[in-house]
């Protein structure tokens, strides 16, 4: 049963994808692959599929702060074209508009504070939203019936913190990982179903966002560092063994190495969600630039070969961030026998 309900959702995601997609007229000059990055990129508005030259969308609070007018709310309809959904100085709305690439400015230039809420900011409370249902189902089940085989999200939720706290957060970090199981269990279950669920119809690129990715990061940097005992600074700053001299070219690649670690942590998880957007994408792209049906199948099926990949990859970069985020925690914590 799931393994057909996995075929299938895979199966109308490529439908619905070919939905979303904004398509010329025959003949008509405008640009057939603009839609992917329109789809890579964040959005005042969460677009879903566009029928002919209907759009489905949904209109996303814009928040506004100013020290002069305080905290404004608007919609995100109330910038755009009512018919064509397009953004532009043209449709400013007191005072504020919002361009064709998704920045919002000021018509008379006053500085502002931008807190709206976006596509992929509404994507991210819906992944909190999903994340916390499954746990305190899980957790409901467990103060209902003790230790009993798992049941519904219990049994999706109980292998995975089991595989996380035993082969993550026990090999990778040692007698101390209790700690940071938590920790590593958020990480974990925050990527796996943002990289899922952004792989859904009509889904924003969450896990594919930079800001998102550079947030993680800059979390597993701070619960290290924060962590680091008196041995792990002493590598940083006094690496043993080492004569004095070389000090002067070890200790600034060690602290180099401080940021270097969170920077490759943010950049492979955002290059390998984004990159497999584009290529789900850019197979789409080239049924309406060939306008052939021999395309449009082959595409189909490489579209759903891609998709069942990136549900692996969804897993698979969930894995590789959590256990790399372990293994800094894990060399911070430890304790080095230097005799």
């Amino acid at each position: 049963m799931l393994r057909k309900f996995l075929y299938l959702s895979v199966l109308f995601s490529a439908f619905f994808l070919t939905l979303s997609t904004p398509v010329s007229a025959a003949g008509d000059d405008e640009d057939r692959t603009g839609f992917i990055m329109h789809h890579i990129k964040d959005s005042y508005e969460w677009h879903f599929a566009t029928f002919g030259h209907k759009h489905l969308t949904l209109p996303l609070p814009v928040i506004i702060y100013s020290a002069d007018r305080g905290l404004e709310f608007f919609m995100s309809s109330d910038f755009q074209n009512p018919e064509t959904h397009k953004f532009g100085e043209a449709y400013a709305h007191n005072g504020y508009y919002i361009d064709e690439h998704e920045h919002l400015y000021s018509v008379e230039g006053r500085s502002f504070t931008d807190l709206s809420i976006t596509k992929n900011v509404a994507m991210l409370f819906l992944v909190i939203l999903v994340m916390g249902s499954l746990v305190l189902s899980a957790a409901k089940h467990y103060k209902k019936n003790g230790i009993s085989a798992p049941k519904g999200a219990a049994a999706i939720i109980e292998p995975v913190v089991i595989f996380v706290r035993d082969e993550i957060a026990h090999k990778a970090i040692g007698p101390k990982y209790r700690k940071f199981v938590p920790y590593l269990l958020t990480l974990f279950f925050f990527i796996w179903i943002g990289n899922l669920m952004g792989l859904m119809p009509g889904a924003a690129n969450l896990t594919g966002n930079i800001a998102v990715t550079a947030t993680l990061a800059v979390l597993t940097f701070i619960v290290v560092n924060v962590n680091g005992n008196k041995e792990y600074w002493k590598h940083v700053f006094m690496t043993p063994g080492v004569p004095v001299p070389l000090l002067l070219v070890i200790v600034p690649v060690e602290i180099i190495g401080l940021f270097t670690k969170p920077f490759a942590l943010m950049v492979r998880l955002f290059v390998a969600i984004t990159a497999g957007h584009i290529v789900i994408l850019a197979f789409i792209a080239l049924v309406f630039i060939f306008e052939s049906y021999a395309i449009g199948v082959v595409s189909t099926l490489m579209v759903t070969f891609l998709n069942i990949i990136e549900l692996l990859v969804a897993t698979i970069q969930a894995y590789v961030f959590t256990l790399f985020s372990a293994m800094y925690i894990g060399a911070a914590v430890a304790e080095h026998d230097h005799h």
